[in-house]
């Protein structure tokens, strides 16, 4: 996880965002929790289950990893981390969809996703008989129009952009049949989690949509969206979402916006507490991470205007955080005896923003993701417990340059423990 100086860096950095783009209005104030509603919630990793009694406990990473291990019964661990990104969670869809089409994806045990990647995890964790409809997102123009100018709305608001565009995409494809869905999963013993960040108290929420699936009853599509929406809310951008749920025996309500503001992706169990080969067996844990951006930034020219200048700055300071998260996520979960897998936008791939969610952009980046996966181009391999470095494949003639050709992502699987 995260330091608690990384995240307030990158607290302080999207509160510099909200200056340049919002102009530090004066708006009303967004509702805060009294003193008697504030959960006693250590800075500790912890995830926010819902039990058979409508109510929501935490559970440590160890309480987590124990509940696998019994489920699973010795069965291999597969978990998958999608990250944020804006714009660009595209790429990790189109990931899926191609390793779908080679026969090289996994049924994953454990999903996670951050803001982006928390739009694209539920079709993860649903596999590849849910690829038409997550395709169908991306590449017929269904994101296009998601940034809806408030108009003069911004200047007095809570955000630039509305959030009801967003909403309404979501509640397309989080219906009855999604939520039906996962609770079947879920049941089986496998976990779906999104992160949030609480707008009071500057940390990070993660949240077991499985359980919600499972336990929610008539409210667990509406929440489940309503998490959905909140771990997407770039603050400034969209406006900050209410979450409401009961715990420790009464109603309460926070104020939630995009996880990607304290995480920009996350594993679960914790690299400690994931399974050690040398105790549970070959192959028996794999861990897999998306990253939905590139881990360094080119030269490029900028427009000197403030959403380019937003846009490019912000592309910066998260390539930066993601990429030194990623570092340590790939030498951790190695020390534990296990191998990653990663994979990353290319920094030569022509990213048009962080927000360009117009058809063609999104259309063209699912579909490099997609053929880099089916041509075998999309993973980098980090051998576990193991310095070497790792061999550049061969770019094929005229091809993209893949993933698995950029030879900038390939030293961070090289690593020395």
């Amino acid at each position: 996880m995260l330091s608690v100086n990384l995240r307030w860096s990158r607290l302080a950095m999207w509160w510099a965002v909200v200056h340049l783009t919002a102009c530090a209005s004066l708006g009303p104030q967004l509702p805060a929790p009294s003193g008697d509603e504030i959960e006693s919630e250590t800075l500790a990793f912890s995830v926010r289950t819902l039990g058979a009694s409508g109510e929501f406990d935490l559970l440590s990473s160890g309480e987590v990893a124990q509940k696998l291990r019994a489920t699973l019964a010795g069965r291999p661990l597969s978990v998958l981390a999608l990250s944020s990104g804006g714009s660009s969670g595209a790429f990790g869809a189109g990931a899926l969809a191609g390793s779908t089409r080679n026969a090289t994806r996994p049924e994953f045990t454990v999903v996670t996703g951050v803001s982006t990647g928390a739009l694209v995890a539920p079709f993860a964790f649903l596999g590849p008989s849910w690829d038409e409809e997550m395709t169908r997102i991306f590449t017929t123009g269904e994101t296009d129009g998601l940034l809806q100018s408030r108009g003069l709305g911004a200047v007095f608001g809570s955000s630039v952009y509305s959030g009801e565009p967003l909403r309404r995409l979501i509640e397309r494809y989080a219906d009855d049949a999604m939520i039906s869905a996962i609770a079947t999963e879920a049941a089986k013993g496998c976990l779906l989690l999104v992160a949030t960040t609480d707008f009071d108290s500057g940390e990070p929420a993660i949240w077991d949509l499985g359980s919600i699936a499972l336990h929610g009853d008539k409210n667990a599509k509406s929440l489940i969206q309503t998490l959905l929406l909140a771990s997407a809310s770039v603050p400034g951008m969209l406006p900050p979402v209410t979450v409401r749920f009961r715990s420790q025996g009464k109603m309460r309500s926070e104020t939630h916006v995009d996880g990607g503001v304290t995480l920009p992706f996350f594993i679960v169990p914790t690299p400690e507490d994931l399974p050690q080969v040398a105790a549970a067996g070959p192959q028996a844990t794999t861990v897999r991470v998306i990253i939905d951006g590139p881990l360094r930034n080119v030269p490029r020219r900028t427009h000197a205007n403030a959403l380019s200048i937003f846009s490019r700055s912000l592309s910066a300071g998260l390539s930066h955080v993601t990429r030194t998260q990623l570092q340590s996520t790939v030498e951790a979960v190695r020390q534990r005896g296990i191998s990653v897998e990663y994979a990353a936008i290319p920094a030569s791939y022509p990213l048009s923003g962080a927000f360009d969610f117009g058809a063609e952009a999104q259309r063209s980046l699912f579909e490099f993701a997609a053929t880099c996966a089916a041509a075998d181009r999309l993973w980098i391999h980090a051998p576990a417990g193991s310095g070497e470095r790792v061999s550049e494949r061969a770019q094929a003639s005229g091809g993209p340059v893949c993933p698995a050709d950029d030879s900038f992502m390939g030293q961070l699987a090289a690593l020395k423990n």
